[in-house]
Formats: structure tokens, C-alpha cells, sequence
């Protein structure tokens, strides 16, 4: 695999990262206030999309670092 293909899809990947980890920190925002505001119950269940997007975001990871990997192979 050539690092003119790898080098965008790692940067894909890390943009792709930060995405579903700022959705995921909105979220937490809403069930923080939920909770604040007594709503316990409700905090969790505004909470529980976090799950999926830390999901997605640690296999984009996964996936960056093998890509970073292959790079490195490449190159040496």
C-alpha cells in the first residue's frame, strides 16, 4: 500500500474520531443536565447513545494505527 493512500485515510480516521467523540461529549452535556435537573432516569437514557459512538470511535482507532503500521512497514 502505497503512504499517498495511507496518510489520508489515517487523517479520515482522526477527523472521523474527533466527530463522534464531540457528538458523544454533547451528549453527556444533555444527560448531565438532565441529571442536574433530576432527572436521573432520563440522564441515563439520553446517555446510553454515548455507547455506540465511543464504540465507532475506538475501532477508527484501531484502524488509524494499523494504517500507521502499514506506513511504517512501507517506508522501512
Amino acid at each position: 500500500m502505497k503512504t499517498e493512500i495511507i496518510e489520508p485515510a489515517i487523517k479520515a480516521c482522526l477527523s472521523e474520531i474527533h466527530l463522534k467523540l464531540k457528538a458523544a461529549e454533547q451528549i453527556a452535556r444533555a444527560a448531565q443536565a438532565c441529571a442536574e435537573a433530576g432527572g436521573l432516569g432520563k440522564a441515563i437514557q439520553v446517555s446510553m447513545d454515548i455507547e455506540q459512538l465511543i464504540y465507532e470511535a475506538g475501532r477508527l482507532h484501531d484502524a488509524a494505527t494499523l494504517l500507521a503500521r502499514v506506513a511504517q512497514d512501507v517506508k522501512d
